[in-house]
């Protein structure tokens, strides 16, 4: 798998640490992880502006839904993404509310009970593991997908085949698989786009590939 820690360490090197995914707190990512599927991230930020600083698991179950649709608004498909975010959030005030000792539960418990919520699948219940529980669990995205896809590497074809590849391929830290997690989405916004971009890609060598 040195492959792909060499893969890794070429894009870190291009282009450093993205500070991906800010936010306030562990919750705020929960929310951020459900509103951002199927939307572009600039209208998440507007939809958590809107609850204007004030943003937890208790004033979520506690807005009617249509308050909290009105809030969501900007992210789109609000009146879903609001039983999402009060199916989760049910969830979590169930078990406490306490991320820290959340965190200490297995991972595989956790994610398998993240993946019974409604609203949530794979991509989501792994950026709330990874990024909100700060746990080691690679997240697989749609620019993940068709990295993998056109690089010569074979990290296979479904989310779970491609997500036990990354993670057996690489030490089995936080920090590498966010950092891995945002350069791949970097690099498939400036080079490995739906139409390919190859020029002054910093895998050029590597990926053999040339644009279409």
């Amino acid at each position: 798998m040195q492959k792909l820690e060499t893969i890794y360490e070429i894009l870190l090197a291009h282009y450093g640490d993205l500070e991906w995914w800010p936010a306030e707190t562990a919750f705020e990512v929960i929310v951020g992880a459900i509103l951002t599927q199927n939307t572009a991230w600039t209208n998440v930020e507007k939809a958590i502006a809107r609850f204007g600083g004030d943003l937890s698991a208790e004033r979520i179950l506690a807005l009617s839904p249509e308050e909290l649709q009105e809030i969501i608004r900007p992210a789109g498909f609000f009146r879903q993404k609001s039983q999402y975010l009060k199916a989760v959030s049910e969830w979590l005030l169930s078990l406490g509310g306490d991320m820290d000792m959340l965190s200490s539960r297995p991972l595989p418990q956790i994610r398998a009970e993240l993946l019974g919520i409604r609203g949530v699948g794979n991509e989501t219940a792994d950026s709330i593991l990874l990024y909100a529980f700060q746990l080691p669990s690679f997240v697989v995205d749609a620019y993940t997908m068709r990295f993998f896809r056109r690089f010569p590497i074979p990290a296979g074809e479904t989310y779970m085949e491609v997500k036990a590849f990354c993670e057996a391929g690489l030490p089995r830290d936080v920090e590498i698989y966010q950092h891995f997690h945002a350069l791949i989405v970097q690099n498939g916004k400036e080079h490995c786009r739906k139409q390919m971009s190859c020029p002054g890609c910093p895998l050029a060598e590597l990926c053999l590939k040339t644009a279409l």
